[in-house]
């Protein structure tokens, strides 16, 4: 395959002979879409190789493995259904008992789709979540009558031990070219600093805390703070805890007339930054979240948001528990062209 050198990384272009004339740079783009890819999972438990540094996830005593796996397939099933019911096109592939994926259920973090035709795979700091890369997903996706151009690997970052775990570490404002990114063990700096130079996004860099018994730790993932919405954002801005950081942060999402919705730290907890916007039937939009994120929320935030879109809540409860990842975790959207006959 032939390979690219961008700064200290290797990054493998595969599929050339698909490669178009198209630049990376992509004009006039949507910042929500109609259609997500979604995993089934056939093996779902708590992954010890990220617990390590994903304080989220819990140890659901006195259930067998089988017992948890069958719960959040339940959840999965029904929370499907509800996007469906509104209009979303959800893709859904199961996963493969062989390949002990226990953090399947969130394809985000491996995998992007763009509007360009762009795939792009990303380096995963657990080793059995490379695993999940699988092409046989983009065949599927072919087979829905998607177009896939160009595939951008940056997963060679592994082997030197750096890791951008897709739009887990970064928070994507497309429509006006930005790319917001809180650092962790899961997001390296120089990393994102290629993607963003690769398609040509502004870099918005910060770091994110929680309180773990009494000490400050990183979050590890950006969009468990943060969500980006078309005209609105919700951001635990707590989190940030460089006040001239937290200043950087709103600044940019005010300067892009994003109407800004606070949560609290405790309500992160219960998932609230873990949100997305799609859209259903009829153009109509929805944000995406857990019952419990929802639960979570003031009148008041909701007011906010229901001023902007229509909230769709799930369950998720063994998912969350489990996995320590939410409704946002779950869904890989899909920006990809429809092919033409």
């Amino acid at each position: 395959m032939p390979l690219r050198l961008r700064g200290k990384f290797e990054i493998a272009s595969l599929r050339s002979q698909r490669q178009t004339t198209n630049n990376r740079k992509q004009k006039n783009m949507n910042q929500t879409t109609n259609a997500i890819l979604m995993i089934r999972p056939v093996a779902f438990r708590m992954n010890e190789q990220t617990a390590v540094n994903n304080y989220y996830q819990k140890v659901l005593d006195g259930l067998l493995p089988a017992t948890v796996n069958a719960k959040a397939q339940q959840e999965f099933d029904a929370f499907v259904a509800q996007l469906r019911a509104v209009g979303v096109q959800v893709i859904v592939v199961d996963d493969r008992p062989e390949l002990d994926t226990p953090d399947s259920i969130f394809p985000n973090n491996w995998i992007s789709f763009h509007e360009n035709g762009d795939v792009v795979l990303y380096p995963m700091f657990a080793e059995n979540r490379r695993l999940e890369r699988r092409e046989d997903i983009l065949d599927i996706l072919e087979e829905e009558g998607f177009e896939i151009n160009e595939i951008m690997d940056y997963t060679s970052a592994e082997t030197e031990g750096f890791f951008l775990e897709g739009t887990g570490s970064i928070v994507l404002d497309r429509e006006n070219g930005k790319a917001y990114c809180a650092l962790s063990p899961r997001a390296d700096e120089e990393l994102f600093i290629e993607f963003c130079e690769d398609f040509e996004y502004t870099p918005v860099i910060f770091e994110a805390f929680q309180t773990v018994e009494d000490e400050r730790k990183l979050i590890y993932h950006t969009n468990v703070m943060m969500c980006i919405g078309d005209t609105f954002a919700v951001i635990c801005a707590d989190c940030i805890d460089d006040k001239k950081e937290r200043k950087m942060v709103l600044d940019s999402l005010r300067g892009d007339e994003k109407e800004i919705i606070l949560i609290t730290e405790a309500q992160l907890n219960n998932f609230a930054g873990n949100m997305l916007e799609v859209v259903g039937a009829n153009e109509r939009r929805y944000l995406v979240m857990s019952e419990s994120a929802r639960q979570s929320l003031t009148k008041k935030q909701i007011a906010q948001l229901e001023e902007h879109l229509t909230i769709l809540s799930a369950n998720l409860d063994t998912i969350e528990a489990c996995g320590g990842g939410s409704a946002r975790c779950m869904m890989a959207e899909i920006f990809l062209p429809k092919a033409t006959v």
